[in-house]
């Protein structure tokens, strides 16, 4: 299966969705000032944002489509190309290519976004491209977390470090990267205990593993990513508003997007902060974290090759 065909199956939900509801909005001949503004609020309401929906009803108007033409049509692609032109600056490919230096990678996100899943398909495709990778078992809150992690390290061959239940997170990280700068690693993938962002002693004891891994390296964590649940909806914003400020992220990583019509989100996250999306969730199976490309996002979101 080609990765268009990858991007158009895990979409087809919020694809269909939207399509749909826009396409009840489009059923005159021509756009006019009534039929601008429901497109606007029902970008709004398909979680766009608020600045994306302006935007793309100003194109629209601006464009003024020849009642001849399809206007379906003529809309999804000025939803298309808008789309490339926000999200093509987000790409960050190069996140999975072979280091020459060690990078390591604090993943974080909320309880139950799927994150230690997430981690394990992103070893797999690093291993992919050439990549010695370690996982770090640093949430260490739930027992399972560590088993999970570890079926993971054994199911793609990669070497873990980790510690018992109750243990100190932070320990085990730092353990982590000594180990992985004396044996020439090129990645280490942190997994923390999930958090929520308003609860203030977890929180300090994420910025404490960050803190501490820098003893070992000064620039370390090299990247810092946020796992996101696609099904939360406009709930991510804030989740993102609050994981960066107390250590800034470079990127994010959307998972279960395959099970919800709330894909529209992604605009509203490159609109609102502008951060690299490392890779997106569309389905349950090890292949189905793909690298995220703008084109094949916003051919598949609107139906449009």
């Amino acid at each position: 299966m080609g990765i268009f065909d990858k991007f158009k199956i895990g979409f087809k939900k919020s694809a269909s969705t939207f399509t749909s509801g826009l396409r009840d909005i489009i059923v005159k001949k021509e756009i006019d000032d009534k039929t601008l503004d429901q497109i606007e609020e029902y970008l709004i309401q398909s979680d766009v944002g608020l600045v994306a929906a302006e935007e793309i009803k100003k194109i629209i108007a601006q464009e003024k489509i020849d009642p001849k033409k399809d206007i379906m049509h003529e809309v999804n692609l000025i939803l298309r190309n808008y789309i490339v032109t926000l999200m093509k600056p987000l790409e960050n490919e190069n996140f999975f290519n072979k280091k020459e230096k060690l990078n390591a990678v604090l993943v974080s996100g909320v309880n139950g976004v799927g994150k230690t899943t997430t981690i394990g398909k992103v070893g797999k495709i690093l291993k992919s491209n050439g990549n010695k990778v370690m996982f770090s078992a640093c949430d260490t809150f739930r027992a399972a977390a560590i088993e999970q992690l570890e079926s993971w390290a054994n199911k793609i061959d990669v070497q873990i470090t980790k510690s018992t239940q109750g243990s100190d997170p932070a320990s085990v990280a730092y353990k982590a990267i000594e180990e992985a700068l004396k044996n020439d690693f090129n990645h280490v993938l942190i997994d923390t205990a999930g958090r929520l962002q308003n609860k203030k002693n977890l929180m300090e004891e994420y910025k404490k593993i960050a803190h501490v891994t820098k003893k070992i390296d000064p620039d370390a964590p090299h990247d810092v990513i946020l796992v996101l649940d696609a099904t939360s909806g406009q709930n991510v914003i804030s989740q993102v508003e609050e994981f960066n400020k107390i250590i800034p992220l470079t990127g994010l990583i959307m998972t279960k997007l395959d099970g919800t019509a709330k894909g529209g989100i992604l605009l509203a996250l490159a609109k609102k902060y502008k951060l690299p999306i490392i890779a997106l969730g569309l389905g349950e199976k090890e292949d189905d974290l793909q690298i995220f490309n703008a084109e094949k996002f916003a051919e598949a979101f609107t139906q449009i090759n």
